[in-house]
């Protein structure tokens, strides 16, 4: 096949690529130049999008023996990755970049690209399985849970699956350092890139005060309706938040106080102890099916942050909302993220939280 493999300039993509190789897959490489003004180096092991990381890249290709070359998609990555977050967050939700990037350019942009120029297959390094199942191609978790990507994969449709490659899935990130080691791979000590790329020093609250304009407000108590603290600018906080809050007022028990709803409409933070945390019923929007749609009344895992333990539940399909009932109570959650639904393994699909409460039913 006509493997198009995308280098990051770490030692996972290197990886995955010489295997690809290996396979006997006709392999051209490319790196994907997502910063309008990358740095020309890394900070400390953040970040994966500077002129080092393009070097890097072109250096694996040139020991692989496969063609390199770059694509400019800092536009695409901007208005569809950048903007996105700036706006979820200035409408109060907390979005999830990383699976942003999956969908919309990693996985739309980068495989459009590729099938227009007449490859077969986009090979990544991500941790995830692909296995073929009684409808297609299913993405299912890597063998080493510390390193599973499949909940950054879950906006990918049952297309987009059919023609990817993730060659990392059944293996652990220290093998795959030894194989870079042995292969003689230059990046196999490389730091791995964390947070989110285009806010290089971490400080994401710092960098959305950059981004959107700050408007002074209110803290309010959930259960008294009492004003007990003000804040700077609404955006800046999230669901489950404790730290920063700076509440004049103390709760008559001395308990804590975490932030519980975002009213960025009328630019009020709402602030309680943690019961008022606690839900168990999920409502999501803009569901995106990595194969069949479940039938309503489904056992399913869901599984809302990247790390984060997949919890029983039932989901229900409405025309435009998916409903999620959890087994249990799950405390601070935050709409914008992302809810990934798992039938064991596999990969059901995902969808944006909207809205979360407690019901009745636990």
């Amino acid at each position: 096949m006509r493997v198009l493999a995308a280098l990051s300039g770490g030692v996972d993509s290197a990886v995955a690529a010489a295997r690809a190789v290996d396979a006997g897959h006709d392999v051209t490489a490319v790196h994907l130049a997502l910063s309008r003004n990358p740095q020309s180096h890394r900070t400390g092991a953040r970040g994966c999008c500077t002129i080092e990381d393009s070097n890097d890249a072109f250096r694996a290709a040139d020991m692989l023996g496969a063609p390199f070359y770059v694509w400019d998609l800092s536009s695409e990555f901007q208005e569809k990755v950048i903007e996105d977050f700036i706006s979820e967050y200035a409408a109060g939700r907390t979005p999830n970049p990383c699976l942003r990037c999956n969908e919309s350019i990693k996985f739309e942009a980068v495989l459009d690209r590729a099938m227009a120029l007449g490859f077969d297959a986009v090979c990544t390094g991500h941790y995830a399985q692909i296995f073929q199942g009684p409808n297609g191609a299913e993405l299912h978790r890597a063998v080493d849970p510390l390193k599973d990507q499949s909940y950054v994969l879950g906006v990918l449709t049952a297309e987009q699956i059919s023609y990817s490659m993730f060659p990392l899935g059944d293996s652990t990130k220290v093998e795959v350092r030894a194989e870079a080691d042995r292969r003689g791979i230059l990046v196999a000590a490389k730091p791995d890139s964390h947070d989110i790329c285009f806010i290089p020093d971490g400080d994401t609250a710092g960098w959305l005060s950059r981004q959107i304009e700050s408007v002074p407000g209110e803290v309010i108590d959930a259960e008294t309706g009492n004003k007990v603290g003000t804040h700077a600018g609404a955006h800046a906080f999230t669901v489950g938040q404790r730290r920063g809050l700076a509440l004049g007022n103390p709760t008559g028990d001395g308990e804590r106080r975490y932030v519980v709803d975002v009213d960025v409409k009328n630019n009020v933070v709402m602030v309680g102890p943690p019961v008022l945390l606690d839900i168990d019923l999920i409502e999501a929007i803009k569901p995106r099916w990595s194969g069949p749609i479940p039938a309503n009344g489904s056992r399913i895992h869901v599984q809302i942050r990247a790390h984060g333990e997949a919890l029983p539940a039932s989901v229900h399909i409405g025309d435009e909302l998916v409903t999620i009932q959890l087994d249990e109570h799950l405390r601070g959650l935050a709409a914008g993220q992302a809810a990934v639904m798992y039938d064991g393994t596999r990969v059901i699909g995902s969808a944006t939280i909207s809205r979360s409460r407690r019901s009745a039913s636990v």
